[in-house]
C-alpha cells in the first residue's frame, strides 16, 4: 500500500506493547488482598491465575497518542473523531475491568452512547444493506440511525463474547483491521486505510503479550473499543464508497455476530436469561474438546491457545472472502450463507461428539462437578 503512515503505525505498536508490559509488571507486583476482582471463579473463565485484563487502556493510549501525532491543525481527522466517540464506552468497560461493577446493560447503554456520538460528529451511518425493502425504510434518516446503532451495539457486544482464549479476540480485531484497511485502500479511502492501520498495529502490540501465554487480557474496554471502532469505520467506509456491498462488511464480522445469535438462540433454547454467560461457546467447546481428547485435565495453559489456532482458521477465512468479494454483491450473499452452514454444522458436530470425547473423571476432582453441569447442558442442547 502507498504512503502508508510506517512511523505512526510503529509508535502504534511499540507504545500498546511497552504500556502492556507496565501494567502486567504492575499486576504482578500488586497484592492479591487490593485487587477488586478475581475471574478465575466466573463460570466462562478459562484461565486459572488472576491476570490483568486493562490491555484496553493501553490500546486507546497508543492510539490517542498517534492520532495527536496525525492530527491537522486545521481540520478534524476521521481518526480523531472515531477515537473520541469511543471514549463512553471505554470509560465503562474500564470501570468493570477494574471492579467497578458495571452490568451489561450499562455497557450496552453506554456502547449505543458511543455510537450517537460518532453519529454527532461524522453524521454518518450504515446508508444501505442490499436488502431492498430494509434499504427503502433506511432512506429515512431517524430510522437508519436506530439501525446502525443496533448493529453497532451488537457487534460491539459480539468482540467481548468472544473474548475467552488468548488472542482469540485480538486476532480477530487485527483480522478484521487489515481486511477493512484492504477494502478502503481499494475505495480510495486513505485517511481510513491509515487509521484501520494504527488500529491494527495497536492491537498487535497487545498480542505480543497476550498470546500465546496470556499475560494480558483486552477486557471488556478493549473489546468493546475495538469493536466500536471497526463496526463505525465499516460503515462509514459504506457511506464513502457505494461499490463496497454490506454483505462483505458481514463477512469481516461474521465470526463475532455469529457466535453471538448461536449464544442468543442456545440460552433460550435451554430457558436461560440472553445475558447469563456460559462455557459453551465454539471457543470453549474447542478448548474442553483439546483439554479432554489430546491434551488431559491439568493441560490449561497449552489448551487454551491451541484451540484459538485451531479456531482461526474459521475467523480469517469470511474475512478473506469479504475482502475478495467487497465489490460482488451475489457471491458475497453465497459466501454469507456457506459460512452460516459451516459454522452451523460445525457446532452441531462438536456438541454431538463433546460427552463421547470425555475421559473419566477422578471423584475427588474439583471439577468433577462442573464438568457434570457442562455434559449435562450439552445433552439438553442435543435434544
Amino acid at each position: 500500500m502507498p504512503n502508508v503512515p510506517i512511523e505512526l503505525m510503529s509508535i502504534s505498536f511499540g507504545l500498546s506493547a511497552i504500556l502492556c508490559m507496565f501494567i502486567f509488571v504492575w499486576f504482578e507486583r500488586t497484592s492479591t488482598s487490593s485487587r477488586k476482582r478475581n475471574d478465575t471463579s466466573a463460570v466462562q473463565a478459562s484461565h486459572s491465575k488472576p491476570t490483568a485484563r486493562i490491555a484496553g487502556l493501553a490500546i486507546v493510549l497508543a492510539l490517542g497518542t498517534v492520532v495527536g501525532f496525525s492530527q491537522n491543525a486545521t481540520s478534524w481527522h476521521i481518526s480523531t473523531l472515531v477515537l473520541v466517540s469511543a471514549l463512553p464506552v471505554f470509560g465503562v468497560g474500564l470501570a468493570e475491568d477494574l471492579g467497578y461493577l458495571a452490568s451489561p446493560r450499562k455497557r450496552l447503554l453506554a456502547a449505543a452512547v458511543s455510537g450517537a456520538v460518532f453519529i454527532a460528529l461524522m453524521g454518518q451511518w450504515v446508508p444501505h444493506t442490499g436488502i431492498p425493502g430494509l434499504d427503502i425504510a433506511l432512506q429515512w434518516s431517524p430510522f437508519a440511525m436506530t439501525f446502525s446503532l443496533f448493529l453497532a451495539v451488537g457487534i460491539s457486544h459480539a468482540f467481548n463474547l468472544i473474548d475467552g482464549l488468548n488472542g482469540l479476540a485480538g486476532s480477530t480485531a487485527l483480522g478484521a483491521a487489515l481486511a477493512l484497511a484492504t477494502i478502503a485502500h481499494n475505495a480510495g479511502l486513505a485517511e481510513h486505510r491509515d487509521f484501520l492501520l494504527m488500529i491494527a498495529a495497536a492491537i498487535l502490540g497487545f498480542l505480543v503479550f497476550n498470546f500465546p501465554f496470556g499475560k494480558i487480557f483486552l477486557g471488556d474496554a478493549g473489546a468493546y473499543v475495538a469493536g466500536h471502532l471497526l463496526v463505525w469505520m465499516s460503515a462509514s467506509i459504506l457511506w464513502n464508497s457505494s461499490n463496497v456491498t454490506p454483505l462483505a462488511m458481514l463477512l469481516i464480522f461474521f465470526w463475532p455476530v455469529a457466535d453471538t445469535l448461536l449464544a442468543i438462540s442456545r440460552r433460550l433454547a435451554l430457558g436461560k436469561p440472553i445475558t447469563q454467560p456460559d462455557r459453551l461457546h465454539f471457543h470453549q467447546l474447542v478448548m474442553r474438546g483439546v483439554e479432554i481428547s489430546l491434551l488431559g485435565r491439568g493441560r490449561r495453559q497449552i489448551a487454551n491457545p491451541l484451540a484459538s489456532l485451531l479456531t482461526m482458521p474459521f475467523i480469517f477465512a469470511p474475512m478473506v472472502a469479504g475482502v475478495l468479494l467487497s465489490g460482488d454483491r451475489s457471491n458475497a450473499a453465497i459466501a454469507c450463507v456457506t459460512f452460516a452452514v459451516i459454522f452451523t454444522t460445525t457446532y452441531k458436530i462438536g456438541i454431538w461428539i463433546a460427552p463421547k470425547l470425555r475421559r473419566s473423571v477422578s471423584p475427588k476432582s474439583a471439577d468433577t462437578s462442573k464438568t457434570e453441569h457442562h455434559l449435562e447442558t450439552i445433552r439438553r442442547l442435543r435434544l
